[in-house]
């Protein structure tokens, strides 16, 4: 029996099957956000459509928000408008009636490092999602922390400078403080482009800050990181570096390893392992 997966995000919706810690048939459609909560839904809806219902074990379900793990309820997705307090798993589990799971699209991508990518080895590891937004998935001693409200690892919204560590270490440092996209200047930056090199090394520093913070409350053995802000890793990892060896204590970064992601589709791989575990 294979397993569901599914990626909710605030640009596109995918799944794919994952049997034999191999994915196969991947789906992907762009999010609907004209018709609210129901149009996304329908989307979600359409998509477990495509796979065969008799050869499923179970869903799995990524949401880029906080969750009610026990109940499937969603709640605060700030990225799709009209989703609060939505019951995902009850709306979904008696459509197709089969058991669905869950839980925090970052969680997931540490879920999805820790049993299928570069986490294997690590007993402790935090996960981090560079992308739109900023959020982290926590692993201790091999297993899942998502804290009392799903909220551990909701590292971006922490407090820094004028506005938060997602403002700093997300989108939005690119679009609302240099007028330009992450994508864009990663690409002239493969072009020695100065101004935008001159972005990613600034850019680093406030990774480096932030990567501080996580060492000093979870001490993990390694730090992933994945979402599209972490191709570009070779243009920031310098000025990071910089930045967090910077820091009081000198111990916590000895012995660690920061990498970047190379499993595609983290996050289904995640959703995926969700279901029965």
């Amino acid at each position: 029996m294979a397993k569901l997966g599914i990626d909710l995000g605030g640009t596109n919706v995918r799944a794919a099957l994952l049997e034999e810690d191999v994915l196969s048939e991947i789906h992907s459609i762009p999010v609907n956000k004209t018709n609210g909560r129901d149009g996304v839904l329908e989307q979600i809806v359409t998509l477990v459509e495509q796979f065969e219902k008799d050869t499923l074990e179970g869903i799995g379900i990524g949401v880029p928000s906080y969750v009610d793990i026990d109940q499937g309820i969603v709640y605060d997705t700030v990225n799709l408008p009209g989703w609060d307090a939505v019951p995902l798993k009850a709306i979904i589990e008696s459509k197709f009636h089969l058991p669905v799971s869950v839980n925090n699209d970052a969680n997931c991508f540490a879920l999805g490092e820790k049993y299928y990518g570069k986490g294997k080895p690590y007993s402790s590891l935090v996960g981090i999602t560079l992308g739109t937004g900023v959020g982290a998935g926590i692993i201790i001693n091999g297993q899942l922390y998502a804290g009392q409200n799903c909220g551990a690892g909701e590292i971006g919204a922490l407090p820094y400078r004028d506005r938060d560590y997602e403002f700093y270490a997300g989108g939005s440092f690119f679009t609302e403080i240099h007028k330009t996209t992450a994508r864009e200047a990663f690409e002239m930056s493969k072009q020695g482009d100065k101004k935008a090199l001159k972005i990613f090394n600034a850019y680093g520093h406030h990774l480096g800050e932030l990567i501080k913070l996580v060492l000093l409350t979870y001490d993990p053995e390694a730090i992933i990181l994945g979402g599209s802000i972490s191709n570009a890793w070779k243009y920031f990892s310098e000025s990071m570096t910089t930045s967090l060896h910077q820091f009081l204590f000198k111990q916590y970064i000895k012995n660690l390893k920061i990498e970047v992601s190379s499993l595609d589709n983290a996050g289904i791989y995640g959703a995926a392992h969700l279901v029965g575990n």
